[in-house]
């Protein structure tokens, strides 16, 4: 944040305050964070973290289970 506040001419107060606002919001819920198991903030606040792992562990599954697959009928 401070890098890219500084990188950056100001011109107006308004304009720097709706910048870290803009920051913030990006970094609270598109931002993944590998802290919080490559989760947003958002999804971890609302509740949705554990549905979300969840989701992408089915898809780890369902993706080795087709490489297998794959593999088995190649070799074949």
């Amino acid at each position: 944040m401070k890098n890219r506040v500084l990188s950056e001419n100001y011109f107006l107060p308004g304009d720097l305050e709706r910048q870290v606002g803009a920051f913030v919001k990006h970094d609270n819920n598109h931002r993944y964070h590998e802290s919080l198991s490559n989760l947003t903030p958002a999804h971890v606040y609302h509740g949705r973290g554990a549905k979300i792992l969840r989701m992408r562990e089915e898809i780890k599954n369902q993706t080795i289970q087709a490489r297998r697959l794959q593999r088995q009928t190649a070799a074949a």
